[in-house]
């Protein structure tokens, strides 16, 4: 006799359920062999991009010689089961899987009471006056937006009282389970492997910078953040992380549980290995973790201290002066700060640095640290350079105008000569000012369309690409410097 609580509304009909399942919780049929989380032997989690996860889930069991029909619990919810794939570790090929069936319909009030629409079920009503319960079949017509029960002379809805049933469905759970049929030809023991991709595990990489005073060190420090919404836990798990791009093909698929994380962070002192892994990177945690259903932790990746850094204050023009006349540009325009260091093991670093956000922080002069910005950061080799933008600067400012401007030459596809090419030549002035203390250096980015080449200047320029200029300017503390420069145009 089974018995399950629910409510239903808007009939609000109370139904109440006690499980009396004995040993077998998972509500295998009579000749099913469970296998739960007691069982198991280890468990490995590989965890990609994009919430996609690989389970390795060994356990040991007891198999007679034969056909079997095993009941696995506590797989993912969100297991892809056409990836599923049993072996055994002991004596490789002596398993043969004939069929499999991924039972993710989990038990509930709600699910049970669906299983017995045209069914028999018996109502218990109390009477409130005398305590004395009476007992009454019915026949479950209809469950959707509350329960509608044939008596025997009558249809009720929103009966108070509660509903029980003779047994649970076979295909009902209480916990996600793949049901293998096959044969087996090994020992009595066997070390078996379940293996399958799944979704609701995910992880992302997040960076925290803390900048020294001078602004030309600072210490590095990485967290992985895993999430598992998947509907299970990995106990004592060896976890993996890849970083790259995994291509996959885009299919739907179900998602027959939906969780929530909530947040439970919980700090590693010890740092990831990592590894190549064809064009990818594998990270390997040093040691076993335990990750939680429904949780969201956090583990360290590296920890780096004195990494020589550089900022940049830049200031970025636009492409679209350089073929009109405009005139003034724009005052008291901000420098973007990017704060710049190399991923190199002479500076204290050099591995390979997965996609995240880095959030950096400097101490005032009370020694509290303060936020100072945060960008994103893509996957980033050894030997290169990590460069963020942490946002403008208040006390670096410039004005910009246009000086002058003519056409040179109109296009004109009828003469050979010519080719329809238009030519201009305009001018430009850029006041930088400082209000900082100390001087400052103000990298000034053009981006230039077309053929073009500078005709003066009052700095040396840079051509870092075909299409800008760049200058270098300093700028004297609580003082100004002034750029010109004179540039011809052809479209």
């Amino acid at each position: 006799m089974c018995k399950a609580y629910s409510v239903f509304c808007p009939a609000l009909l109370i139904v109440g359920c006690t499980l009396l399942l004995g040993k077998n919780l998972a509500m295998a049929g009579n000749d099913e062999q469970l296998s739960t989380l007691n069982d198991q032997k280890s468990v490995a989690v590989t965890i990609y991009n994009n919430d996609l996860a690989l389970i390795k889930d060994v356990r040991n069991l007891s198999l007679a010689n034969g056909d079997f029909n095993l009941a696995w619990r506590d797989v993912s919810a969100l297991m892809r089961p056409e990836t599923a794939a049993l072996r055994s570790i002991t004596h490789p090929g002596s398993i043969a899987v004939v069929e499999q069936n991924f039972n993710f319909d989990l038990l509930t009030p709600q699910s049970l009471l669906n299983k017995y629409v045209g069914q028999m079920v018996t109502i218990v009503k109390v009477n409130p006056a005398t305590g004395v319960e009476s007992r009454e079949s019915a026949l479950v017509l209809a469950t959707s937006d509350g329960v509608v029960l044939k008596m025997a002379d009558r249809i009720e809805t929103g009966l108070p009282g509660r509903i029980t049933f003779e047994n649970v469905p076979g295909n009902l759970r209480d916990r996600p389970t793949l049901v293998i049929d096959g044969s087996h030809t090994g020992t009595a023991v066997e070390e078996l492997e379940l293996s399958y991709l799944t979704g609701g595990l995910s992880w992302k990489a997040d960076y925290v910078a803390e900048l020294n005073d001078a602004e030309n060190q600072l210490d590095l420090s990485a967290w992985v953040t895993l999430t598992n919404t998947s509907g299970t836990r990995y106990a004592n798990a060896k976890l993996q992380l890849v970083a790259g791009g995994v291509h996959r093909v885009q299919q739907e698929f179900a998602a027959p549980v939906a969780q929530r994380a909530k947040l439970a962070a919980a700090a590693m002192a010890e740092p990831m290995r990592q590894e190549s892994l064809m064009d990818y990177h594998l990270y390997t945690l040093a040691r076993l973790t335990t990750i939680a259903e429904n949780q969201t932790k956090q583990v360290a990746l590296l920890n780096a201290a004195g990494v020589p850094a550089r900022k940049e204050l830049v200031l970025m023009g636009s492409d679209y002066y350089y073929a009109s006349s405009y005139g003034d540009l724009g005052q008291k325009m901000t420098a973007n700060v990017w704060l710049q260091f190399d991923n190199k093991t002479s500076s204290r670093l050099g591995m390979p640095l997965p996609k995240g956000i880095l959030r950096a922080y400097k101490r005032d002069k009370d020694g509290n640290a303060q936020f100072v910005g945060e960008d994103q950061i893509d996957h980033t080799p050894k030997n290169e350079a990590v460069r963020v933008q942490l946002g403008q600067s208040f006390d670096v400012t410039a004005n910009k105008k246009q000086i002058d401007f003519k056409q040179l030459s109109a296009g004109n596809s009828g003469n050979p000569g010519n080719s329809g090419a238009n030519r201009f030549e305009s001018a430009y002035e850029i006041t930088l000012n400082n209000a900082k203390k100390e001087s400052v250096t103000v990298k000034v980015q053009e981006p230039i369309p077309g053929d073009w080449k500078i005709v003066e200047e009052s700095h040396q320029h840079d051509k870092p690409a075909s299409n800008t200029a760049l200058w270098k300017v300093d700028v004297p503390a609580e003082g100004s410097a002034t750029l010109k420069y004179r540039v011809q145009v052809k479209f």
